[in-house]
């Protein structure tokens, strides 16, 4: 499979305190990918890196052949990286429909497909985002999302502080999605959800980048170092 995303030797600071010390992650045409590690290790960051989001990043990014280094945010999402952020950032004033087609590209995903892979979005196609429930806001970020019709879709906490039975709805469309052949990164805290989806692991301890590999190979020793309470 053809790399599609390649991070070596990143760096990145906010401000004066630097974040990373050297994140090291590549993703291939196709495959889902976990990004782990304790709160605060630098998962998101490196999301926000990869995005165009962090001011004076070091090392390489380079992503569909082109570097991502010191390129604003909105080319990014343009070259093809379709981001679903931390915490559920609908439009509340806008409508579900309104919402899904603010930021759409032509592509294979369209509303219907969106509706399809979502039955809650068109069933409140016409309501307001802010009269919908949280687990149906992150279900319409999502669809926001590949509605831009990414080459790679990023996953930053998208199951967190949701309801059981809306989690299982998101993992199963995440299921579908990596069926259809969807590359994905994502940050996830329910490992054995994560486990059961990704190709690839790679685990972050304090800005660095300490363990790579298929989940198969992730033993419980370097879970409970690396990723336990």
């Amino acid at each position: 499979m053809k790399t599609l995303l390649k991070v070596a030797d990143l760096t990145a600071s906010y401000g004066k305190i630097q974040a990373l010390f050297g994140v090291e992650l590549e993703i291939k045409s196709g495959e889902v990918v976990a990004l782990m590690g304790r709160n605060g290790m630098g998962k998101t960051t490196t999301i926000k890196s990869i995005c165009g989001m962090m001011s004076g990043c070091t090392g390489q990014i380079e992503f569909a052949g082109t570097s991502l280094i010191g390129l604003p945010s909105f080319k990014a999402a343009r070259m093809g990286l379709g981001l679903v952020p931390e915490g559920r950032r609908v439009f509340p004033n806008l409508s579900v429909r309104e919402n899904l087609t603010a930021a759409a590209i032509d592509g294979a995903w369209g509303l219907p497909q969106v509706y399809n892979l979502f039955p809650r979005l068109s069933e409140r196609e016409h309501q307001s985002a802010s009269t919908l429930s949280g687990g149906e806001q992150q279900m319409l970020v999502i669809g926001r999302a590949l509605m831009t019709n990414p080459k790679l879709l990023i996953l930053d906490e998208a199951t967190e502080g949701l309801a059981p039975v809306i989690r299982q709805e998101i993992w199963a469309a995440i299921h579908k999605l990596k069926a259809e052949g969807m590359s994905i990164l994502i940050v996830d805290k329910t490992l054995k959800e994560l486990l059961s989806l990704v190709d690839q692991c790679a685990i972050l301890e304090r800005g660095r980048t300490v363990w790579n590999g298929a989940p198969n190979d992730l033993t419980d020793e370097i879970a409970n170092q690396y990723l336990g309470v």
